[in-house]
């Protein structure tokens, strides 16, 4: 997304969470904003908290997964807008990407909006759905997210944006993806398990047990008898594969 930003507009400057232990050797390692901005030469600030005083060197900020408490003092100082994966105030909160999926919607979009003390809760500048098709993840919903948001922040920050109150009616609640909600239950339908999957893939992954074998799951289908099948997984400290030859391997 920043990327996307800086190829049409000028950043002063990229405000990002502070580098965090990550991995299995708990190194400190940098978010993937930072990366993106140093290769682009945009100034990094990385509080540990946000004050008032702090700098950003524009009157407009466009927040982008952010997921720290902004201030009202901060926010009364200039213009906060979130770029939103959802068709607000369908999937406020930590996740809509994941829920959508997870729930079957066969369409989503972005929402840009004025940032509030309230979670996503703020009035709406521009809102585009599009589309999710069966064979979607969420790398892929991220992907045309990104593009769809990169458009409409065009058109916000052309002048100056005028808002329209979200509606009340219809607000639902995207929980963050806890251990519990990848846990594939294999008594559930079979089409909730599918999108349970793409939910989680390529990023986090759908946990299960098949053949006595605790496995993550990255990608299934609904088969012709209306089963679910697998179609590839990843063994406890293993590669992702192929599940027919993981199979092969059991053997």
């Amino acid at each position: 997304m920043l990327e996307r930003l800086a190829a049409r507009r000028d950043v002063a400057s990229l405000l990002t969470r502070p580098d965090a232990p990550a991995g299995r050797g708990r190194r400190h390692t940098a978010p993937p904003a930072k990366e993106v901005a140093e290769r682009l030469g945009i100034p990094v600030l990385q509080p540990d908290r946000l004050t008032p005083e702090l700098d950003l060197g524009a009157p407009t900020v466009v927040v982008v997964a952010y997921g720290i408490l902004i201030p009202e003092e901060l926010l009364e100082q200039r213009l906060w807008l979130n770029v939103h994966p959802s068709l607000l105030p369908r999937w406020r909160g930590a996740a809509p990407v994941e829920r959508a999926l997870m729930a079957g919607d066969e369409e989503t979009g972005v929402t840009i909006h004025r940032t509030v003390k309230e979670l996503d809760a703020g009035p709406i500048a521009a809102r585009r759905a599009f589309s999710v098709g069966p064979e979607d993840d969420a790398g892929r919903v991220y992907a045309r997210a990104a593009a769809v948001a990169a458009d409409l922040l065009d058109d916000v920050l052309d002048g100056e944006p005028s808002f329209r109150a979200q509606p009340a009616e219809g607000a639902t609640y995207a929980e963050k993806i806890t251990a519990r909600a990848r846990e594939l239950d294999l008594a559930r339908p079979p089409n909730e398990l599918v999108n349970v999957v793409r939910a989680l893939s390529p990023h986090i992954g759908a946990r299960g047990r098949l053949h006595g074998r605790h496995v993550t799951v990255w990608k299934a289908r609904v088969a012709d008898d209306g089963s679910f099948e697998p179609l590839e997984v990843q063994a406890e400290n293993g590669r992702r594969m192929d599940y027919a030859a993981w199979l092969r391997g059991l053997r």
